[in-house]
C-alpha cells in the first residue's frame, strides 16, 4: 500500500489533485461551475492548466516571476513576497495552496492562512495539500521538514479556520489507478497515502 507518490509536477498528479478537490464539492453538494478559484503560489500554473475547466474562473499567484512566465494564458499575477497575496478581499470562493507550507519558513505559514481568509468571500472553502510525512516513502524522497497533518490543521485553525475534511491520497501507483481509484477514495481518511488534503471553512 505505501507505494511511492506520483512525482508531485507529473500530469497525473495535478489530475489526481483536481479528483480530490472535486470530488470534496460533491460530497458538499456543491458544483464547482459557479466558483471564483485562486491558487498561492501556483508556480508554472500547473494544477490550474488541468481543474480550470472546472469552475468559473481560475487566477494564481507566485512570487517567482521566472515561474510565470510558463502561465502564458493564466491569470496570474506576481507575489512581492510569500505573505502577500495581490488580489483583493472577498474575490475568490475556493482557495488552493498545493505542496507549499513545508518550503517556507514557519513564521510564513499562518500568514499565508490569513491571507487566503482575506481573499475568500464568505462561505467559501480553503485548501491546503501537502506531502505526508508518515508515509515512509515519501518522507524519505521530499527532502524538506514536512508537516503532519494534524499539525496543518492546527495552523489553520488557529489561523481562523475550521477544518471540516481531511484526506489521503497517493496510496497506490499511478499505473494502478484506474484500477485503485474507488478504493484509494474509500481509505481516503486513513493517513497512508503520499500526499494529504485540508479542506476548511472560515470559523464563525
Amino acid at each position: 500500500m505505501l507505494s511511492k507518490p506520483a512525482a508531485s509536477d507529473s500530469r497525473f498528479s495535478f489530475e489526481r489533485k483536481t479528483e480530490i478537490i472535486r470530488g470534496f464539492f460533491q460530497r458538499a453538494g456543491m458544483g464547482t461551475e459557479k466558483l471564483d478559484w485562486l491558487d498561492i503560489a501556483c508556480g508554472r500554473g500547473d494544477l490550474l492548466s488541468v481543474g480550470r475547466q472546472y469552475f468559473k474562473s481560475a487566477a494564481g499567484c507566485d512570487p517567482s516571476n521566472e515561474r510565470l512566465k510558463f502561465c502564458k494564458d493564466l491569470n496570474v499575477r506576481q507575489q512581492l513576497s510569500m505573505g502577500s497575496v495581490p488580489f483583493d478581499d472577498d474575490a475568490f470562493d475556493f482557495v488552493t495552496t498545493v505542496c507549499v507550507y513545508h518550503q517556507v519558513p514557519p513564521e510564513v505559514r499562518p500568514v499565508i492562512a490569513r491571507e487566503a481568509l482575506r481573499v475568500l468571500r464568505p462561505g467559501g472553502v480553503f485548501c491546503i495539500i501537502e506531502h505526508n510525512p508518515l508515509n515512509p516513502v515519501t518522507r524519505r524522497s521530499a527532502g524538506a521538514q514536512l508537516l503532519k497533518a494534524d499539525e496543518t490543521g492546527r495552523l489553520v485553525s488557529d489561523a481562523g479556520w475550521k477544518v471540516v475534511e481531511t484526506q489521503f491520497f497517493f496510496l497506490f501507483p499511478e499505473r494502478l489507478h484506474r484500477f485503485t481509484r474507488k478504493l484509494e477514495d474509500t481509505l481516503r481518511a486513513l493517513p497512508f497515502g503520499g500526499q494529504y488534503a485540508i479542506f476548511s471553512r472560515p470559523r464563525v
